[in-house]
């Protein structure tokens, strides 16, 4: 039983990172492309170290942390690492601005636009202009 579990962890951890590397070449520019590296494969990468956790534990009968450190490592790492690049793309590309969905929120974009200032503020910029 346990070696179809491996089994269809490794298949299924090999078809997510096949997808997220073709989508890394097909997808059409920088930022749709930042998707499938960042889902996709690191499902895949996902999938065979959890098949490897279990193997290693069921068949080896040596558990280890290194899989869960890896694990915990990309799952960290490939969203803050997607994250600035898609920022650093959109300051060199400053055309790409108006294409930004709307926050929702008083404030725009943290990128372009700076927060806004609330009533508390104003009066402390002015109280301490006063004094200076």
């Amino acid at each position: 039983m346990f070696e179809l579990i491996v089994s269809v962890l490794i298949v299924l951890g090999g078809f997510f990172s096949l997808v997220g590397s073709v989508g890394l070449i097909k997808l059409p520019d920088l930022l749709t492309r930042l998707h499938a590296p960042t889902k996709a494969t690191t499902l895949g990468v996902g999938g065979a170290l959890a098949a490897s956790m279990l193997f290693f534990a069921v068949f080896e009968d040596s558990l280890t942390i290194h899989e869960v450190l890896i694990t915990a490592f990309l799952f960290l790492t490939a969203p803050i690492s997607a994250h600035f690049i898609a920022k650093a793309h959109l300051h060199e590309h400053a055309e790409l601005r108006d294409q930004l969905p709307p926050t929702g929120r008083p404030q725009g974009w943290s990128t372009f636009d700076g927060l806004p200032v609330t009533e508390e503020e104003g009066e402390g910029d002015d109280h301490k202009a006063a004094h200076h």
